[in-house]
């Protein structure tokens, strides 16, 4: 990090151009001072596009994930089979404002509940 000899504050790099050549200065953003350092040129690139697949995003809980129980648990009654046990977990479903959903799947039918709190 390096900062302005005229007024003190942080130099940032900068993308300056002359013609077809293209270098990174250190700029002051209050004086306009420029530190022209190495000029390390910058060569142009082609973008790639990055598609991913959109089941890297979701998260699912499977039958092969139920049979592992990591899930911590909750003592609250299964309006199905009257179960006293619970797992649960907390999902972002709506926007980052808004609170989480709980969920809650019995360990003895699997029937599954969704709060929202």
């Amino acid at each position: 990090m390096e900062f302005c000899p005229k007024c003190g504050s942080r130099l940032e790099p900068r993308k300056t151009t002359k013609g077809e050549e293209t270098s990174i200065v250190l700029a002051c953003l209050k004086c306009s001072y420029q530190k022209h350092g190495a000029n390390k040129k910058i060569e142009p690139t082609v973008g790639k596009v990055i598609q991913h697949d959109p089941q890297q995003f979701v998260t699912v809980i499977g039958k092969e994930e139920q049979k592992l129980r990591t899930l911590p648990t909750v003592r609250i009654e299964c309006p199905k089979c009257g179960n006293n046990v619970a797992y649960v977990w907390q999902v972002q479903t709506r926007s980052a404002d808004e609170s989480s959903t709980q969920f809650l799947r019995c360990t003895k039918c699997s029937h599954t509940v969704r709060e929202y709190t």
